[in-house]
């Protein structure tokens, strides 16, 4: 019985577990541009995240030019000063398909800067590949204020960067990030990780306001799309027509279309039975064109009443389509999606009736399809960041993003070539030249491992060679000339079997050339040592005596010193020692009349002592006989 509850409860948990994982909402990041506290916008109680640490650029008050644009009164923008690229970098993002969107905005009135009266025309592009320039007049649209586009965000990260074209500069007013269905928009074999599905537009037919997904009360995994208000194709060839029924099959995945767009539509009249709609696109682009339809229509009772063909640009791409057959009834949703290539710089969509004299329509969203570019590899670009900030690399290069892509917006002093061994771009050069550089060059350069030329002459970087540039081995041109380098030129530079030009004069090298490099000069190869008042061991530099290692040189100056220190040591005691054997002598030579007469005195009182003592021991001895 106690095993029977265990397997219950180990049971029950399991369940459990699987209902909360499948009831996990989307991953979604809002963030109000320049705001320094969170934000809940009206009516909805949207909640936008603060704006730190994401990017570089100037926080500022917002001019809203939209009712469409959410009702948040900061941006960022970018001035050009701080160069062309900057991107916002967030992290910790689930892996996943998103619909990211980015308004924009323009600077408040009053604000100093000279181009803040003027629309900013920029390009955006996210994890690396363009995916929009804006138009003049984008302000005045709604439908243009922002820009949409599905991605994959694999890596745990989102780059979205904006680059500067001339025009006015970049301003933002807010960056959304909303999970969709892992399916979401699926067209076809072509679609998936490589590709990115650009929102040229979308709206709703015979509705009289815009909306988003979430006025529509639609599901969140729909991302939170607008839709645009049409009321009319023009000239009086349609009406609108809506119903208060539900539509069966609206919200389902993996688009989760919410069910009000289906309760309006546009039907064809009997003045004009086509139902066409034209709008302007970019040319030589593929198109992703996704229709909605459902049969509200009270005069349509079933299937066969209502049968037209749809055209794009005069090609039929669906024909016969019976709403009522196709989608199972009447009230259903259906929606039909076709991939059309357009050459010139027209998309035409015909609805044109064959039963029933009228067409019909509830919804059109257009998507232009790019194909995402491949990114530089990660190793190489974190070289680079690692050589921007060892050289205090100045914000006007624009070192944000990835370094080769976009194409149209590579990195200042950054060469790009395509590795077609590992589908990547790599870096095969850098030119710095004159640039006022500081600071120094770190080891990590040698994982710029494609590189074939290095220019970073004229400026002020200090410090030594790398030794790891040796491993380089693509190396063709190397120009360190007229810099502060100092130490000896590393004996792995000698391994640069393809290097052809070699410039280090101008520096503040020391020691002797390696034997490698030396011998390279009889091969044709140009290499200038000049102007390095330390180096030897090559014709034209001074000679080379014994070579000797730092650490033994270091041991020949210590001991010098000492030796030094010894001798002045003994100096100094030599002299206080004759010093003092002058002083003694002076002081001799003074007293010296005093001390002969005082050894005369003595002298003559020893000898009368011994006189009388003689004269006493003789009259001693003859006592007796005299006393006889």
């Amino acid at each position: 019985m106690l095993r029977y509850k265990i397997y219950l409860n180990l049971i029950f948990c399991l369940f459990s577990f699987s209902i909360s994982s499948a009831k996990q909402g989307p991953w979604v990041m809002r963030i109000s541009c320049g705001a320094r506290v969170n934000v809940h916008t009206p009516p909805t109680n949207t909640l936008w995240y603060k704006d730190f640490a994401y990017t570089g650029g100037i926080p500022y008050n917002a001019t809203i030019t939209s009712y469409v644009a959410p009702p948040l009164s900061t941006l960022r923008f970018f001035p050009l000063s701080e160069g062309p690229n900057n991107c916002y970098n967030i992290r910790n993002v689930r892996k996943g398909h998103y619909s990211v969107r980015v308004f924009y905005a323009l600077v408040a009135h009053h604000d100093p800067d000279p181009n803040s009266d003027s629309e900013p025309l920029f390009d955006i592009s996210i994890e690396g590949t363009q995916i929009y320039s804006l138009l003049s007049g984008w302000s005045s649209h709604d439908d243009q204020v922002f820009t949409e586009a599905q991605v994959f965000l694999t890596d745990g990260t989102a780059s979205i960067c904006f680059h500067s074209t001339g025009h006015g500069d970049p301003a933002i007013l807010s960056v959304e990030i909303l999970q969709v269905d892992d399916r979401s928009y699926y067209f076809g074999p072509e679609w998936g990780q490589g590709i990115i599905l650009r929102t040229v537009t979308r709206f709703s037919c015979g509705n009289g306001k815009s909306k988003f997904d979430v006025d529509y009360s639609g599901d969140r995994w729909g991302g939170d799309r607008f839709w645009n208000r049409m009321t009319t194709f023009g000239q009086g060839s349609d009406k609108a027509i809506s119903t208060e029924n539900s539509i069966r099959k609206a919200s389902n995945a993996p688009n989760f279309y919410p069910e009000a767009l289906y309760q309006t539509a546009l039907v064809s009249t009997d003045i004009q039975p086509d139902l066409t709609y034209t709008m302007d696109v970019d040319p030589n682009k593929n198109y992703s064109i996704w229709l909605h339809f459902c049969e509200i229509d009270v005069s349509i009772t079933g299937m066969g009443k209502r049968v037209f063909d749809i055209l794009i640009n005069g090609d039929t791409v669906f024909g016969a389509v019976d709403i009522a057959r196709m989608s199972g009834d009447r009230y259903t949703a259906l929606v039909l999606n076709t991939t059309v290539a357009v050459n010139g710089r027209t998309l035409t969509i015909t609805l044109r009736p064959k039963e029933g004299n009228h067409a019909i329509v509830s919804a059109i969203e257009v998507f232009e399809i790019i194909t995402a570019e491949s990114k530089t590899l990660l190793d190489e670009v974190r070289a680079l960041q690692t050589l921007k900030s060892a050289l205090g690399l100045p914000l006007r290069f624009g070192w944000n993003g990835d370094p080769c892509v976009p194409q149209q917006h590579p990195w200042n002093g950054a060469d790009c070539q395509f590795d077609k061994t590992s589908s990547k771009w790599v870096i095969d050069g850098l030119g710095l030249d004159n640039q006022g550089l500081r600071g120094f060059l770190p080891g990590d350069m040698s994982k710029l491992r494609h590189l074939q030329s290095i220019n970073l002459s004229s400026n002020s970087i200090r410090g030594t060679i790398p030794s790891s540039i040796g491993s380089i081995t693509s190396l063709e041109v190397l120009d360190l000339s007229y810099n502060f380098f100092n130490g000896s030129i590393p004996e792995s530079l000698g391994q640069l079997t393809s290097l052809r030009r070699l410039n280090l004069n101008g520096n503040s090298l020391s020691g002797r050339v390696p034997a490698a490099l030396g011998g390279r000069l009889l091969h044709g190869a140009s290499f200038n040592f000049t102007d390095n008042a330390g180096l030897c061991g090559i014709p034209g530099l001074r000679g080379c005596g014994p070579h000797l290692s730092a650490g033994e040189k270091i041991g020949i100056a210590f001991g010098a010193s000492v030796a030094f220190l010894l001798m002045v040591i003994c100096s100094m005691c030599w002299w206080k020692r004759r010093q003092n054997i002058l002083r003694t002598q002076q002081i001799a030579a003074r007293g010296a009349p005093y001390a002969k007469a005082r050894t005369h005195s003595a002298h003559d009182i020893q000898m009368t002592r011994h006189y009388n003592h003689g004269n006493a021991r003789t009259a001693a001895e003859n006592g007796p006989s005299l006393l006889s």
